[in-house]
């Protein structure tokens, strides 16, 4: 039995979210209703990610028009200009006349859902030949279809991977038997760290700067730093436990924040994402290691530290003062860890205190992401906090921002998305983890274990 052709009704938030979906759908057609056009034109004023991606929907929908196009036979869904997309044989039709389903809607017909709804039944019973879909990311949208006998889907060809667990974390725990299984066909010293070159065994699958861990009397923490077809080259990871390779006063405290400051603390790995919950130790570690390199290294010439203003609660209104001052409630954890980094030790006093803070305060920026885009960061050492409540847009938009010699560092946490329309398979953090895992200046580590305190990992875990 040969399947039934396809007409997938886009609803607005779609668009809204990814402009290219139109070119999304291969083979299929695609039908925008009236009130989806209408949606759209009410949304395109304004510089927020929601009306950039509502104009370049209209561009988009504008370069399929052409002079002479003939709405009643659809317009081609052609390659965008510019993009480099995979465009199947689809056609894309728009409502052209009146649309009546001949009964009644369960529900208030004004709301601008329920005139989708009607759209979307109505093409059901003018197209019995064909199956009429409903694409929506409002999961109460595809509730009202389903109860109208409707067929509704999420639009999935924005997610990174199907699902989270899938998600690479960084770190891969090894059994007793790895060295059986690789011996190591060479061994060396450089800069007094430690290589070992061993074979690849079977299908496994290596990254660059993967951390390992194999526990056991020959344990073992290293890092991955080639990947060859036949062999992988191994270095062994630097001890950031002990006191004497402490980064500006911090010690890791366990396995998965040693190997956090391993990447961090290395000028080759340019891109550093970190994931974790609350009280894992992910802004502590990017701090200390951004100040050592900074102030003591004079790797970088200054921290850059941004973030998405999205609320948790209630908005408190407009904030007074300039962009830094602007972007200050918004960076609580900063100040509570240069708290902690910069705690006296008895020997500077209050004016040893004082003068650490200024000093920090000079090299230390706070800039807001609403004025990222045509930047370019030279030198520098740029934090992006809270950075799993950014579209995959954005976080392109501050990655791009890199010139030479700027390290970039990822912190979030997916379970905490407060961004409207983004999940933890569709953030912009995962994109990134997933993207630049096989590149070899990159590196990702997901923290497991809380630091904070006992009070705090017992709230994570029950409530």
């Amino acid at each position: 039995m040969t399947e039934r052709p396809r007409l997938y009704l886009l609803d607005t938030n779609v668009l809204m979210h990814d402009p290219t979906s139109l070119f999304r759908f291969a083979e299929h057609d695609i039908f925008l209703p009236m009130i989806v056009l209408e949606e759209l034109d009410r949304s395109k004023k304004g510089v927020t990610e929601v009306a950039r991606n509502v104009r370049q929907a209209s561009r988009f929908i504008g370069q399929l028009m052409g002079e002479d196009a003939d709405l009643e036979q659809g317009l081609a869904l052609s390659e965008p200009e510019g993009l480099n997309l995979k465009v199947g044989s689809g056609r894309l039709y728009f409502q052209t006349d009146h649309l009546d389903n001949g009964e009644q809607l369960v529900g208030d017909s004004s709301v601008a859902d329920n005139k989708i709804l009607l759209s979307a039944l109505s093409l059901t019973r003018r197209h019995p030949d064909r199956d009429v879909i409903l694409v929506s990311k409002d999961i109460n949208l595809r509730i009202k279809a389903a109860i109208h006998g409707l067929k509704a889907e999420d639009y999935h060809n924005d997610r990174a991977l199907d699902d989270l667990s899938l998600l690479y974390t960084g770190v891969k725990h090894l059994d007793s038997s790895f060295w059986e299984q690789h011996e190591p066909e060479h061994s060396w010293t450089e800069d007094s760290r430690t290589f070992y070159r061993i074979a690849r065994a079977g299908d496994e699958d290596w990254y660059p700067n993967q951390c390992l861990q194999l526990a056991g009397e020959n344990g073992l923490e290293a890092l991955v730093r080639r990947v060859d077809p036949a062999q992988v080259v191994l270095e062994v990871a630097r001890d950031y436990r002990r006191s004497q390779h402490d980064v500006w006063g911090i010690q890791a405290r366990n396995p998965e924040q040693n190997f956090a400051l391993n990447l961090l603390m290395d000028p080759q790995v340019d891109f550093v994402t970190l994931l974790g919950t609350a009280g894992t130790g992910k802004t502590l570690l990017a701090l200390a290691a951004g100040l050592a390199q900074t102030l003591d290294d004079k790797i970088y010439r200054e921290i850059i530290m941004t973030r998405a203003t999205v609320s948790v609660g209630e908005e408190i209104g407009y904030l007074p003062g300039t962009e830094e001052e602007k972007m200050t409630p918004w960076m609580g954890a900063l100040t509570d860890n240069l708290e902690v980094l910069t705690e006296s030790d008895g020997h500077g006093g209050e004016w040893g205190r004082a003068a650490t803070n200024d000093l920090l305060a000079s090299r230390i920026k706070i800039r807001a992401l609403n004025f990222m885009r045509g930047r370019t960061f030279l030198n520098r050492y740029l934090i992006i906090d809270e950075a799993q409540n950014l579209t995959p847009k954005q976080m392109k938009t501050l990655v791009t921002r890199a010139g030479p010699g700027t390290k970039i560092v990822c912190l979030g946490n997916v379970e905490q998305i407060d961004t409207p329309y983004l999940t933890e398979t569709t953030s912009g953090l995962t994109f990134a983890v997933d993207r630049f895992k096989y590149w070899p200046h990159a590196g990702h580590v997901t923290l497991r274990r809380g630091e904070r305190s006992r009070l705090a990992d017992f709230a994570s875990e029950a409530l």
